[in-house]
């Protein structure tokens, strides 16, 4: 049973480390084994992802509106290419990952119960991310942006359903490698979130069959959403630096810690 100590603490590590590139599905399992919690807490997770879908529309807003002025031009036949681009981008680089995710959805769960296998994703998320020092330095914007480009960050988004493989860490690291600007690599990355959260989370709220605990679970929600304004602000600024890859340090830490904590 949750109490209301753990429900915020479990929505500011999902709301923090749903944008960071440390996997929240890591973490979540990582502390809900600590917790003590062997049945998966199924409400709770959908709603504090409901909170950093929330969190990643408000941050990305201007975005948002220039891909729905894209679509209303495509409609009149005015000229907004920059808006339409995104768009069908965004849609391009869904495809690979919603194969994926209703092809492989049910083995990928199987390995939530499996803290070990998770803690292994993990190290290997700090790999991914530290090899990014030796990224392309094309820095291509979205106007050279190619469908190609799409599908392989598409692809990684797809991987990324394994627990312990950051979403935000393989795609902004798969940006980066195909010699994406990186604040384009991140806004990408973010805004092809909100798709998959949402595909997401609509298949797990088809399995919720107990609505007992929604207070706890609404708690949960409002505190990821403001742990994910938090996190993207940070996030952002650090990927505009270029220095992503000093989370491999602790993608590695809390890896060999879940290994030899979590059995």
């Amino acid at each position: 049973m949750m109490n209301i100590s753990q429900a915020i603490f479990l929505g500011i590590v999902q709301g923090l480390t749903e944008f960071l590139p440390i996997s929240s599905s890591g973490h979540l399992v990582f502390f809900q084994s600590l917790f003590g919690m062997e049945e998966p807490q199924l409400l709770f997770d959908v709603m504090v992802h409901f909170g950093t879908l929330f969190a990643v529309i408000i941050y990305f807003r201007r975005d948002l509106l220039g891909i729905i002025r894209g679509i209303g031009s495509s409609i009149t036949g005015e000229k907004n290419g920059e808006g339409a681009k995104l768009l069908l981008l965004i849609i391009i680089a869904s495809i690979p990952t919603g194969f994926m995710g209703l092809l492989c959805k049910d083995w990928f769960e199987t390995l939530f119960s499996k803290p070990t296998i998770v803690g292994v994703m993990l190290l290997i998320t700090g790999s991914i991310l530290y090899l990014t020092r030796w990224a392309k330095k094309e820095k291509r914007f979205l106007g050279k942006m190619r469908w190609s480009d799409a599908i392989l960050i598409g692809i990684a988004q797809g991987i990324a359903i394994i627990p312990g493989i950051s979403r935000s860490g393989a795609t902004i690291s798969m940006g980066l490698f195909c010699g994406l600007n990186r604040e384009l690599a991140g806004r990408f990355s973010f805004l092809l979130s909100i798709p998959a959260i949402l595909g997401a989370t609509f298949l797990e709220i088809r399995k919720v069959q107990s609505v007992s605990e929604i207070s706890l679970s609404l708690i949960g929600m409002v505190v990821a959403f403001g742990a994910g304004l938090l996190s993207l602000t940070v996030l952002m600024r650090i990927i505009k630096t270029g220095n992503i890859s000093n989370f491999s340090y602790y993608c590695w830490a809390i890896g060999l810690l879940m290994l030899f904590l979590v059995r």
